[in-house]
């Protein structure tokens, strides 16, 4: 079996709930391949969903400058910013989530991630306004084509209301 294949199946039998397993059985996996960008990604993915966010912070790190591509990339920054927001590093989360978006701006799930940081940062009106417009650009359904300049009108006046807020202090 290939390593390609050998870490689908190690994902398709992991338990959310009880990660450990799927953590040592990556363990080999990482000591085999210390530099292969899936694998590190697919170790700081088990360390977060296992609750260890500060290990996997450095294996998400490793796992983009090992040159990690496409989808697995996507998925990476998406998973990183989260980390870091959960972390309480909001700036760096919205650094990661810019690059992430420029890199993939077919991706409307980072955009919901970027919000959730927006949020959580306290800039609840720039995170209405992204959701707003993750709406008008990623719905499909007749009534948001219908309304889609109000509803990125309505984005761009809630966005100007949190600039407001924070030229007046």
């Amino acid at each position: 079996m290939n390593l390609e294949d050998e870490l689908d199946r190690i994902f398709a039998a992991r338990d959310r709930e009880k990660m450990q397993p799927t953590i040592n059985a990556l363990l080999p996996l990482h000591a085999a391949h210390p530099g292969n960008p899936r694998v590190l990604y697919e170790m700081g993915g088990a360390y977060d969903t296992a609750g260890q966010e500060e290990k996997a912070l450095g294996f998400y790190e490793k796992a983009l400058a090992a040159g990690l591509e496409g989808e697995m990339l996507c998925r990476c920054y998406l998973q990183y910013g989260s980390t870091l927001r959960n972390l309480g590093e909001y700036g760096k989360s919205r650094e990661v989530f810019a690059a992430a978006r420029t890199a993939f701006p077919e991706s409307p799930a980072l955009g919901v991630f970027e919000a959730i940081t927006f949020h959580a940062a306290g800039q609840r009106d720039e995170a209405v306004a992204l959701l707003l417009e993750l709406i008008a650009d990623f719905v499909p359904e007749p009534d948001i084509e219908r309304y889609k300049p109000a509803i990125t009108g309505n984005a761009a006046y809630i966005r100007s209301l949190g600039s407001l807020d924070s030229s007046a202090h």
